[in-house]
């Protein structure tokens, strides 16, 4: 960095929000892909969400020690390591964290520990490298950096920025300040799935809804209003056609019966519906729509701080 940036420059997360509460169409297509695929490849791991998701909290604690230290890591050189060892981690912590009970924790881990993807050793925790490597963030980072460029496209369209930066230099940026930009989108994430987990107990639940809810978001003649207030009604029953429980078995990995019976739970508390052909759409009633506006309204929120963290500092990092 040859000159220091204006403070002048930097974008305000209260008018991030409203970029992304007016533009939400734009940025929705990209968001809701993100949302879906990582529930898609996280039980592809090791069929069972929540331990993928327990790893990545492991992994997170790593982060957690750059950040309080002021180390900056970037991507190539994170996943050098042959393993991660993460001290003083208990039960009793990634239970609070994860809002996950203490016993199912403590089952998950064990499992883990049979299937020698973690070791432990007293209260020391050890990521060993294949587990490690297989958590490797390549598609997400991918979905991430698509957002961040089409936020910044909106930007640009808004004229509140210059330029804007390819796929590319933002991908680079986020790679060469990876503990940094993987630690703010891990704090989103855990606020994300956390929320969602309260509401509907599981996440094999919530990334079987997914399928459905980017199923209507996909659809070809679906076409919203800009703003996020409009697009969230607009998308409600917006896709006629559906999708059937085997295709979602199929795209999720998830065996079709949990998959029936994870619908019928969707379906009895109307966030989704069954036609006459027995084909799955998007079309949340009563008091599921007002849950699933008022998440997506959090949810923005915390997306709209992402932003504000990780974007300013690549127009930091590219200034």
């Amino acid at each position: 960095m040859n000159t220091l940036p204006s403070i002048s420059e930097h974008i305000d997360e209260k008018i991030i929000n409203k970029v992304i509460q007016d533009n939400f169409a734009a940025l929705a297509p990209c968001y809701f892909t993100l949302t879906s695929n990582w529930f898609v490849r996280a039980y592809d791991h090791w069929k069972d969400i929540d331990k993928f998701v327990i790893i990545i909290y492991l992994i997170h604690q790593n982060l957690i020690y750059f950040r309080q230290n002021g180390i900056k890591i970037d991507y190539e050189t994170f996943y050098e390591k042959k393993s991660i060892e993460i001290d003083k981690i208990n039960i009793s912590d990634i239970s609070k964290d994860l809002a996950v009970p203490k016993e199912s924790i403590r089952r998950k881990v064990l499992e883990l520990e049979k299937q020698k993807v973690i070791i432990r050793t007293g209260k020391k925790i050890l990521v060993v490298r294949d587990t490690f490597y297989s958590s490797k963030a390549v598609e997400t980072l991918t979905e991430v950096a698509t957002i961040l460029h089409e936020f910044n496209k909106i930007l640009k369209k808004e004229k509140m920025v210059n330029e804007v930066y390819s796929f590319k230099e933002i991908i680079l940026a986020i790679k060469e300040n990876f503990s940094y930009c993987m630690y703010q989108f891990n704090k989103f994430w855990f606020i994300y799935i956390n929320r969602w987990r309260n509401e509907l107990k599981d996440l094999e639940t919530l990334g079987i809804g997914m399928v459905v809810v980017i199923n209507s978001v996909k659809n070809k003649n679906f076409v919203p209003k800009k703003s996020m207030r409009s697009y969230h009604k607009d998308l409600m029953g917006s896709d006629t056609r559906g999708v059937n429980a085997m295709s979602i078995s199929e795209i999720t990995g998830i065996p079709r019966p949990t998959v029936v019976r994870k619908l019928k739970y969707l379906i009895d508390k109307k966030y989704l519906h069954i036609n006459e052909k027995k084909l799955i759409t998007f079309n949340a009633k009563d008091s599921a729509f007002i849950t699933t506006k008022g998440m997506v309204n959090k949810n923005m929120i915390s997306l709209s701080h992402f932003i504000y963290k990780v974007f300013n500092h690549i127009r930091i990092i590219n200034s």
